[in-house]
């Protein structure tokens, strides 16, 4: 969680440019978006990275921010586009050397069965594509209702519906569960 801190330091840093609602939404809006940015990223670490991006890229962009309107929506819409950036950067430096049930058998007694079951979801979320995963994140994870996530990843309702109705299947599917 330092990296929370490093970005809070950089909210404070430059609360001088910014009204106090803003910077206060900010703050309070920051473990919701840490949680959908991990969920997009697949792991704690580019989660922050990203998290922290997206609060850079809004305090340089502050002014395009109009008062009145959602800054939770604003906000994801910044972070979506930066990830959509990010992975298409990313993706032919990404490798993976050792298969992903390797990890399965790592471990001692204890909490390990919660963490391998939480483990499995993430897999599963991971190899949905990246439209669907985002409407199961921002629907049945973050809590939207579907025409404000329909408004952040800009489709229609019905387009964001059939998404995560075939993202939520699949996740069953892949999880070896009866819907």
């Amino acid at each position: 969680m330092d990296e929370t801190g490093g970005v809070i330091r950089l909210i404070h840093g430059r609360q001088k440019t910014l009204n106090p609602s803003f910077e206060q939404d900010l703050l309070a809006m920051l473990p919701r978006l840490r949680r959908f940015a991990v969920g997009l990223c697949g792991n704690p670490a580019d989660g922050d990275d990203l998290c922290q991006m997206s609060i850079e890229r809004a305090l340089a962009n502050r002014d395009k921010w109009q008062d009145g309107t959602r800054l939770d929506s604003w906000m994801y819409r910044i972070m979506r586009n930066l990830w959509i950036d990010e992975g298409r950067a990313t993706t032919r430096r990404r490798e993976t050397f050792v298969a992903e049930e390797a990890g399965l058998s790592v471990g001692g007694e204890g909490a390990q069965e919660s963490a391998v079951e939480l483990s499995m979801v993430d897999r599963a979320m991971q190899q949905l594509p990246p439209d669907q995963r985002e409407a199961v994140l921002l629907v049945m994870v973050e809590g939207y209702a579907y025409k404000e996530a329909a408004e952040i990843v800009g489709c229609p309702v019905g387009t964001l519906n059939s998404r995560l109705v075939r993202g939520r299947d699949a996740l069953l599917e892949m999880l070896g569960e009866k819907a």
